[in-house]
């Protein structure tokens, strides 16, 4: 695995990790956006740079301590270490109250800890609104920082992950933290005779 950090654009790094590429962007204040794991380097470029744009910054390709901790904390992650990613600092500004609330209640599930996205719902102060967390979730432009994997479907299911793999990675991310998604049991009974 390549140690090297490219920086397409100021404020943009892009990173290799056991689990693959992956990007960030970062403003003064904090983490813009992270890009969970793509095959190639290439691709997570052009992730990042769809997603995130330009972005604000002033020091030109200098990359902050905080950012450069962050990217060997993602790779520590990514080799199977249980890393806390609560103390990094994101800035969420123009996103709504809501999402803010559902962000937080993610956030503050550790390593291997998951809940449904009800259960998140409740723990937010927005009992019975799972499915707008659920547009939330998918909508965050931050996951593993705010750790959406580790949300689930009722009955435990794997739900659905808007990353590229969709499901498969948040399955290999919750597997790395010691979670195993089991497939719901089969209908069909079996008799011993």
């Amino acid at each position: 695995m390549d140690t090297a950090i490219s920086l397409p654009l100021p404020g943009h790094a892009v990173f290799e990790t056991a689990l693959g590429f992956m990007a960030l962007a970062w403003s003064e204040t904090g983490l813009k956006r992270l890009c969970l794991p793509e095959k190639t380097h290439a691709a997570a470029e052009r992730r990042l740079l769809r997603l995130a744009g330009e972005v604000d910054v002033s020091g030109g390709r200098v990359v902050p301590e905080w950012v450069a901790l962050l990217i060997a904390d993602i790779r520590r992650y990514a080799a199977g270490e249980d890393v806390d990613f609560t103390s990094v600092p994101v800035d969420l500004s123009g996103v709504d109250d809501f999402r803010l609330d559902i962000y937080a209640a993610a956030r503050a599930l550790r390593y291997g800890e998951t809940t449904t996205y009800g259960g998140l719902a409740e723990k937010s102060g927005h009992k019975g609104l799972f499915r707008e967390t659920g547009a939330a979730l998918g909508a965050n432009p931050v996951p593993l920082v705010i750790p959406c994997h580790r949300i689930l479907a009722a009955g435990g299911k794997i739900g659905g992950f808007s990353a590229t793999g969709g499901s498969v990675t948040k399955e290999r991310m919750l597997e790395l933290e010691g979670v195993r998604v089991s497939p719901p049991p089969s209908t069909q009974a079996s008799f011993s005779f």
